[in-house]
């Protein structure tokens, strides 16, 4: 968004702002509808569509059911190789989880902008999103692992083979590591979205005002190559859209494992 000074604000983009005008508080906390909220609705909109689409069981599936029964066996192949065939029951919560960092990083790169009064938003982009699916999907981990083992959840800490003299340093060390998970979920998707959107925006602030740059030399000497640029950075940030949400999704059935199977 252009500021007073005429320049690109790159991180105009990230703030949430209440929609219609109103920020309506009950007891200081706010309440407000805001473009936050709106994009996140969106998203689960595009994936409700997506499944109503693809569940029509017919006999010679279309395109748009063999394109949810991939995605779904993918989520599915994905569960069963990391966790076995235990796995299969957290396939609704990780197939969730996959379709909406993905449709959300996706809608999030979309031109929408083109449209006058529409401004796109990443809801990913923002920490305490990314953090909320982080600590949902550890959450999880912590009550399958005490439900499944109990107390014996502790030995998850105690590396298989390691001397016992090394016990009082690996301990605190794996323990360590163990807590850290949720903040890495949170923190790998977050930046890689941030950083990538930042980027596009200082891009596109070269074009614009080499475009409006007196001197007729600065369009192509700027301009041009910054367009060029901003295609190919757009074309890898949607192919960082779809693995920061294989990531995310792996990550959570690989500590599943650690839960489930435990040794």
């Amino acid at each position: 968004m252009a500021a007073e000074s005429g320049k690109i604000d790159p991180m105009h983009q990230f703030q949430v702002e209440p929609l219609f005008g109103h920020d309506w508080t009950i007891a200081g906390h706010s309440i407000a509808f805001t473009n936050s909220s709106l994009w996140m609705l969106l998203t689960l909109a595009v994936i409700w569509l997506f499944m109503l689409g693809g569940m029509k069981r017919e006999l010679v599936p279309g395109r748009w059911q063999v394109a949810v029964e991939g995605v779904t066996n993918f989520v599915t192949d994905m569960l069963e190789t990391n966790v076995g065939p235990k796995g299969r029951k957290f396939v609704p919560y990780v197939f969730s989880l996959f379709m909406f960092i993905l449709v959300a990083n996706v809608l999030g790169l979309l031109p929408f902008g083109i449209i006058p009064g529409v401004h796109p938003f990443t809801v990913t982009s923002h920490l305490t999103v990314t953090a909320v699916l982080a600590i949902v999907s550890f959450s999880i981990v912590l009550i399958v692992g005490f439900a499944k083992h109990g107390l014996h959840f502790f030995s998850l800490f105690v590396p298989h083979g390691a001397p016992w003299w090394m016990m009082p340093i690996l301990i605190p060390v794996e323990f360590v590591s163990f807590m850290v998970r949720p903040f890495s979920l949170a923190l790998r998707l977050f930046v890689a979205m941030t950083a990538g959107h930042i980027l596009l925006k200082v891009l596109a602030g070269f074009v614009i005002n080499g475009l409006n740059a007196e001197a007729l030399w600065v369009a192509p000497v700027v301009s041009l190559p910054s367009l060029i640029l901003m295609i190919g950075i757009s074309a890898l940030e949607l192919l960082v859209a779809a693995i920061q949400a294989y990531v995310f999704a792996l990550l959570t059935s690989l500590y599943l494992n650690d839960a489930i199977n435990l040794h």
